[in-house]
């Protein structure tokens, strides 16, 4: 069940930056709730929030087909939860944030807004991080130095999705542990070469349930499956001047958010795909079990990169 969002006061008209000229959609933020976290459709529009204890002000950033942005301020603060609802927007925009607040690595504090940030909270991300210095919070040449650059020509954005899904009976399993039989397995390369799935289908959550990995789970009298990392994850970038990928997942940047790499589709079609996926293999007696990896994320070290929880508030997101 969803959350409606009660939009209330005044409307606030759009900033866009100097890059961002002609780019304004036809939209206006009013001050909606602070729950749920994250992008929120209702149906009418869509509320956003996003917790942050440090900020001073936070910018939601709306990117059109071409990636022009748009940059509205959230009108309204709740417990630290910072928050606007979007009437008429609809499934499929692409958004990120900025925040504004200290700028005090000696104390923690990283925000920049020069920096675009994922949401923490988002259900989708469309594309990979394109490494460079300008998603670093420091300049190479002087880690103690505060980096200025733009980062979003190089910044994947989150996603509005449509969280309505026909469920239908769907029901956990629930197998008796004392009669569970676990199968761990990685989405790609479970099915990747498997030459009874349809070619566009392997390596895809939609290639989990097709007749012929479905049948030989239950040959081997499998009763759960349990998948290493769907979270949207990051290749690193020593990896990519190897020319190779992150392949296990363990690099997780938005824990809410399907991988897109697994997915047939993206631009938030994804979250359909998984939903399906987990419906299909219920459907079949089969659980399934996700490996979360919370004692890190793509962001990496003090020295790494500032794409999202490090930029909002980085003590509370993090122990440092």
């Amino acid at each position: 069940m969803s959350v409606v969002a009660e939009p209330r006061g005044e409307p606030q008209g759009p900033h866009q930056g100097p890059d961002a000229a002609g780019a304004a959609p036809p939209f206006e933020v009013w001050p909606g709730q602070p729950h749920p976290l994250g992008a929120t459709y209702d149906g009418f529009g869509v509320n956003f929030a996003v917790f942050s204890e440090v900020a001073e002000k936070v910018e939601l950033c709306l990117f059109d087909d071409e990636r022009r942005e748009t940059r509205f301020e959230l009108p309204e603060v709740t417990a630290f939860c910072w928050h606007g609802y979007v009437p008429q927007m609809q499934p499929g925009q692409r958004y990120g944030f900025r925040v504004h607040g200290p700028w005090a690595p000696e104390q923690g504090h990283r925000c920049n807004a020069a920096k675009l940030l994922l949401d923490p909270y988002a259900k989708a991300i469309d594309g990979q991080v394109e490494w460079s210095e300008a998603v670093f919070p420091h300049l190479f040449a002087d880690p103690a130095a505060r980096n200025d650059l733009d980062s979003a020509p190089h910044m994947p954005l989150s996603v509005v999705v449509n969280p309505y899904f026909d469920w239908g009976n769907d029901r956990p399993p629930r197998t008796p542990e004392h009669m569970t039989v676990v199968y761990e397995a990685h989405v790609k390369g479970l099915t990747r070469l498997y030459e009874r799935i349809p070619e566009t289908m392997r390596g895809t959550y939609a290639g989990l349930t097709h007749p012929a990995v479905v049948e030989y789970l239950q040959r081997l009298g499998i009763t759960a499956i349990e998948l290493m990392p769907v979270h949207q994850f990051v290749h690193d970038a020593r990896l990519l001047e190897r020319g190779r990928r992150n392949y296990w997942g363990y690099n997780s940047i938005s824990f809410l958010a399907p991988h897109v790499g697994y997915a047939t589709q993206g631009r938030g079609q994804q979250v359909q795909e998984f939903k399906s996926m987990v419906k299909g293999l219920h459907r079949s007696g089969i659980e399934v079990i996700l490996d979360v990896v919370y004692n890190h994320t793509g962001e990496g070290s003090e020295r790494g990169s500032t794409v999202c929880f490090r930029g909002i508030d980085n003590p509370t997101y993090y122990r440092l």
